[in-house]
């Protein structure tokens, strides 16, 4: 019989007795864009931004009519002489019928508008290029197609968990690019560079299947983009590339965008085009300097969410066992010892936990110490020292008295405060 214990079961000594257990952090609020990357060594905020609402309901009159229009116009774009839409051709896009009534159709034609600031010509004529494009491309039945990338699913481009509001998260990260061979293999010629663009696309087309596009609903996602030894010369085609894909066929998709791992020339770069930004566009971003992923990623993502090589605690095969197990999250402050004590374990019991410290770099051992006196404490982990791109720590523990298990994170050599979290599930031992 598996028993998971609640995560306000253990204690945390941060140096003195019996202190609070940590709770799960609380939702943060929306944080935005820093107001320059000169500053990149701490995150600013300029006003958040705020997810569109699509409930036709709550729109200014003017973008009631212009939602209106719209719809005319599709109608009359794809209408026969008779003005009765033609059964030959019945636009939809995302699988949603753009004809017919369809309850989600507002939510699709909302992101046209807003991404053409209302203006319905424009906004029908994005949508018209949009359909073509997806015609020609066959992006529709994309989905089925194998196209030979197993080796960078989970490494290049993927889908993986949610954020704290619900939404899909995607995560770029092309440093492995820094290989000429595997640039060779995935870039080498024109037709290679079709073949990855037609997979990324793929990969979105994966993360929008996730969406509700619903008033009241998930209907967008988060990037997660990792910069991280990106050859950014050798990647310029490509990355235009996409981004004109994205831009023209995916208005609106996109509710934060975070950079993690930004060198020092990005700020540069930022302080010469943000004046030309709108502040909507820039209150999406979000910016975190090299080493400080896991502060950043915490605030927007709960850490059983997030990819071990980002100091969260989720694996690629956590994903073959349905939903991941929830943390508790804490932070250790510079200066300080917290110790986790996990009580009530049974003798023969097995106990099985994951710890992670972002950006590590401090001491960390595990011992199981028994309730019965003149029993002897066991260093079941022996202190060591954690460099900082080591990934959360995962082990087990089978006792064969009664007692409890002390995970133990010293920070006493260093003035940062780091995010923090852990989990486990104790095993009763079963007697027949």
């Amino acid at each position: 019989m598996d028993t998971a214990l609640e995560a306000s079961s253990p204690m945390l000594d941060q140096n003195t007795p019996f202190h609070h257990t940590p709770q799960a952090s609380p939702k943060p609020y929306k944080k935005g864009f820093v107001a320059t990357l000169m500053e990149a060594a701490t995150i600013k905020s300029t006003p958040s931004f705020k997810e569109d609402n699509y409930f036709v309901s709550l729109l200014r009159s003017s973008e009631k009519k212009a939602l209106q229009e719209l719809k005319d116009k599709i109608l009359a774009s794809f209408s026969s002489s008779d003005n009765a839409p033609s059964s030959e051709v019945v636009p939809s896009i995302w699988g949603i019928p753009l004809l017919g009534g369809d309850d989600r159709v507002d939510v699709v034609l909302l992101k046209f508008l807003r991404a053409r600031d209302f203006r319905v010509c424009d906004a029908l004529n994005m949508l018209l290029n949009c359909l073509a494009w997806r015609k020609e491309f066959g992006a529709e039945t994309l989905l089925e197609e194998d196209l030979g990338f197993k080796d960078l699913e989970g490494v290049i481009a993927y889908m993986q968990g949610y954020d704290r509001e619900g939404h899909p998260v995607c995560y770029n990260a092309y440093g492995v690019f820094k290989d000429k061979d595997m640039y060779e293999r995935i870039f080498g010629d024109e037709d290679k560079l079709k073949k990855f663009l037609r997979w990324r696309v793929q990969v979105l087309e994966r993360g929008i299947k996730l969406l509700h596009f619903k008033p009241g609903g998930i209907n967008s996602l988060i990037q997660v983009t990792d910069l991280k030894d990106m050859p950014k010369r050798e990647l310029r085609v490509a990355s235009n590339q996409i981004l004109s894909l994205f831009q023209d066929n995916y208005p609106e998709m996109v509710a934060r965008k975070i950079f993690i791992n930004v060198p020092w020339y990005f700020s540069m770069l930022y302080s010469m085009f943000s004046p030309f930004l709108t502040q909507r566009t820039k209150s999406k971003f979000v910016i975190s300097k090299e080493g400080n992923a896991a502060e950043t990623l915490y605030k927007f993502i709960r850490p059983e969410d997030i990819p071990v090589q980002y100091g969260g605690l989720n694996r690629p095969s956590d994903l073959q066992n349905g939903p991941p197990k929830p943390a508790s999250e804490f932070t250790v402050k510079g200066g300080e010892r917290v110790n986790i004590q996990i009580e009530g374990i049974e003798a023969g019991a097995t106990i099985i936990w994951d710890i992670v410290v972002g950006g590590w770099e401090l001491e960390y051992s595990a011992e199981f110490v028994p309730n019965a006196e003149g029993s002897y404490t066991i260093a079941v982990e022996k202190a060591r020292k954690i460099l900082a791109h080591e990934e959360a720590i995962s082990n087990s523990f089978t006792s064969k008295e009664a007692g409890k298990m002390v995970l133990s994170v010293d920070n006493t050599a260093s003035r940062r405060k780091k995010v923090a979290a852990y989990r486990y599930v104790v095993r009763k031992c079963n007697t027949m």
